[in-house]
């Protein structure tokens, strides 16, 4: 494995480099995160396909994506988790600058007190997604291209990767690079659950492109307890050799009338997660229903 500078590192000095570095590139907001070691269950609000528009009047399908994500702030403002994670597609199409403007707009009431990280989805630009939420003062971990960020959640890591292929097209890639890094990383990381979130899904329509590389390399890694992600506009839970798989809802608008349009609280414990859907708009028939799913061991 190579560092910024090209030279090579061993184990141990990955994981103290890439620990020092957590939590850095794409996340704003309050730096508060939980210490190394903490037991404690952690309550996190999950999110996915915001589509915020540099618009605030941009409707689709009847939906109105700033509005929406609006009242999302609202409800996580008045009873805060630890921290928020959107998986992809902030923005409305292919990642304008005054799209991620409304959306720093829009989580400021969040940001000033809890930190929220985001990945990449495939209707955001790179460029355009790093000027707007990079922390200058923290350094980045980059592999080919992507960027890559590991989360404290309670007794839970947050491995947060980047799928990002192609703005405005469907397809998603994490590459051999990041492969690399996440086998690398999963070896030296501890041995406390893991949860991988990214945008695109591992399986069915419009899967990564290497999904059988990624699903072949943490299947036999037991740490990896769940993958989650978003693209589909649509919520569920599956399961691929005992890895949990959450396809989060999203929260600008659904592609299907029977889909809840929302978001999803998690409580992560060191046994088990507990995820309660938010519905806004959409199917709101589940609102409020919890899912536990007890980690495989």
């Amino acid at each position: 494995m190579l560092n910024h500078s090209g030279q090579m590192l061993d184990r141990r000095h990955f994981l103290k480099t890439v620990l020092a570095v957590a939590g850095g590139l794409t996340t704003f907001g309050s730096s508060r995160t939980f210490a190394e070691g903490h037991k404690e269950p952690a309550r996190w609000a999950f999110l996915s396909d915001t589509h915020i528009a540099g618009d605030p009047d941009n409707k689709y399908r009847g939906f109105r994506p700033h509005q929406n994500l609006k009242e999302v702030c609202h409800q996580i403002a008045a009873c805060p988790p630890e921290g928020l994670v959107v998986t992809g597609d902030v923005a409305r199409l292919n990642g304008r600058a005054g799209d991620y403007q409304n959306f720093r707009d829009l989580v400021a009431p969040v940001a000033c007190e809890h930190p929220i990280h985001l990945a990449t989805g495939n209707h955001d630009d790179r460029d355009n997604f790093l000027r707007a939420f990079q922390r200058s003062r923290h350094p980045s971990w980059v592999v080919n291209g992507k960027h890559m960020l590991t989360v404290n959640a309670g007794p839970v890591k947050l491995i947060i990767l980047d799928s990002l292929l192609f703005v405005d097209l469907p397809w998603g890639r994490l590459g051999k690079g990041q492969c690399a890094w996440l086998q690398t990383y999963l070896r030296a990381c501890d041995e406390g659950p893991v949860v991988l979130m990214l945008h695109h899904p591992v399986i069915g329509k419009d899967a990564l492109w290497d999904a059988r590389s990624l699903l072949q390399l943490v299947t036999p890694s037991r740490k990896v307890k769940a993958i989650v992600h978003g693209h589909s506009h649509r919520f569920g839970f599956s399961q691929f050799e005992g890895v949990h798989l959450i396809s989060l809802p999203a929260t600008g608008y659904n592609m299907d009338g029977d889909q809840p349009v929302g978001w999803v609280e998690a409580h992560l414990g060191a046994r088990e997660g507990l995820f309660t859907l938010h519905a806004l708009e959409g199917n709101t028939r589940p609102d409020g229903h919890t899912t536990r799913l007890p980690w495989r061991t």
